[in-house]
């Protein structure tokens, strides 16, 4: 009996201590089954102390003042910090009105708490140079706070990027009432911050509000890290337009956690080019390995969104996550005159209330085959959507065309109200579903 005991003592021991061991090294894996690394487990805010000489703006001749342009006076700061081996633009306590700005190597920005760094709504103070929009590279006007190869580059504090954009919006809806057919670069608008080819990118903190176009832009980059972001925009009671929260453009490795997202349109958009031959240009490409977690939507077209311009996005994971007021959870835009393939895709552990469970439909707006005879075949495998519990007007929004080809769905542990409860699971080539439960019935295949 005493050994019996001792044998039972030593299982409860080694089931209490020893499996938390085990378990603490396991490896959680991309949804095509690689391993995910150890980047994406650190969350550590950068530290003010830690980024350089402090270059606080009301010290070198800027006043708080939301009326007087001082662009100038800032980028000459930016600069200096630069040349003389780095360091952080602090914005103190105040609204500061300002045009494009453009850090430099060895910079940072930094908004302490109560401070606005306030745009221009005059498009003069934002200069025409070569650019990315859209899926094409172009000359396009500069963004409020932009970074040109700046590896290491970071936005922290508290404080408000706000792109001032009321004027931007009214002008577009004015062109729209004039020519509802308009593109939407045929209305010049600013974005609030654009990074380009730069790695090691973090933003944290800081709420990025009322962008005059996409509100952050991020093209040709590698590790990036948004954490603890609030971005917003109107839809009411006048709409703005355009002001996608977080657009990744040929990127690898971003992580997107604890934030705050409503914008009038898309929360998070993975593009990457566009047109016939866009998997030809090298100015193109595919976005990998992104988790976005543990954040909450509130008014949006989409949560997330593959397309309209965009080639390849593979390895992406969208979990924790809080909708409130999305038109769309999952967004998959098949657009006919791009090759496309969105693949490995898991949205999972999600509540909430969305008016499309997921949308997947061609996108036809602005289109052009630009003399191609034939149509490019797009793609969209191993999806999976699981452990949800949503409300939402119609279930399954899918409707495509013989140029698209949907394949390895994976439905898994869903609860769905929905008014609009319509199933038809021959749009995929292998389709699994399991527990899903619509309005209290069970889904059958």
């Amino acid at each position: 009996m005493k050994c019996k005991s001792h044998f039972y003592f030593f299982l409860i021991l080694f089931l209490l201590v020893g499996l938390p061991q085990i378990s603490a090294f396991s490896q959680e894996n991309w949804p095509d089954g690689t391993p995910i690394s150890s980047w994406f487990q650190d969350y550590s805010k950068l530290k003010l102390e830690d980024l350089g000489k402090q270059y606080i703006i009301t010290e070198h001749g800027v006043i708080a003042d939301s009326t007087l342009l001082q662009t100038e006076k800032i980028q000459r700061i930016i600069d200096q910090a630069s040349q003389s081996g780095g360091g952080v633009i602090i914005i103190p306590e105040g609204t500061f009105l300002s045009g494009a700005l453009f850090f430099k190597p060895g910079t940072h920005l930094h908004l302490s708490e109560g401070a606005v760094l306030k745009g221009s709504d005059e498009i003069s103070n934002y200069p025409l140079i070569p650019s990315r929009m859209e899926g094409q590279n172009l000359d396009y006007f500069a963004a409020l706070v932009n970074a040109y190869e700046v590896d290491g580059f970071s936005i922290t504090g508290t404080g408000t990027i706000n792109g001032n954009g009321l004027k931007y919006w009214e002008a577009f809806w004015q062109r729209r009432k004039e020519d509802p057919n308009c593109t939407n670069l045929e209305v010049s608008r600013p974005r609030l911050v654009f990074i380009w080819k730069s790695n090691d990118i973090q933003l944290q903190d800081v709420h990025l509000i009322n962008s005059g176009f996409w509100s952050s832009h991020y093209y040709q980059c590698k590790n990036i890290k948004l954490l603890d972001l609030t971005i917003t925009s109107p839809h009411e009671p006048v709409k703005a337009p355009s002001t996608d929260a977080i657009d990744l453009d040929v990127v690898s490795n971003v992580l997107i956690k604890g934030c705050y997202l409503a914008v009038n349109d898309d929360a998070i958009a993975l593009k990457g080019g566009k047109g016939p031959w866009a998997d030809e240009n090298p100015n193109n490409g595919e976005n990998t390995n992104i988790i976005i977690e543990d954040s909450e939507f509130g008014f949006c077209h989409s949560a997330l969104t593959c397309g309209s311009e965009s080639i390849h996005n593979k390895n992406v994971i969208m979990r924790n996550i809080k909708v409130q007021d999305a038109i769309r959870l999952l967004w998959l835009k098949m657009r006919p005159d791009t090759p496309q393939h969105y693949e490995y895709i898991t949205v999972e552990n999600i509540s909430g209330q969305a008016r499309s469970f997921i949308y997947v439909k061609p996108w036809t707006q602005f289109f052009d085959l630009q003399g191609r005879p034939d149509v490019p075949i797009s793609y969209s495998d191993h999806i999976t959507m699981r452990n949800i519990d949503l409300d939402c007007e119609i279930f399954f929004d899918v409707a495509i065309t013989e140029n698209d080809r949907l394949s390895d769905f994976t439905l898994e542990n869903l609860q769905i109200k929905a008014n609009k409860a319509d199933f038809d699971p021959s749009f995929v080539n292998g389709f699994e579903v399991k527990n899903v439960f619509v309005n209290g019935k069970k889904l059958d295949r």
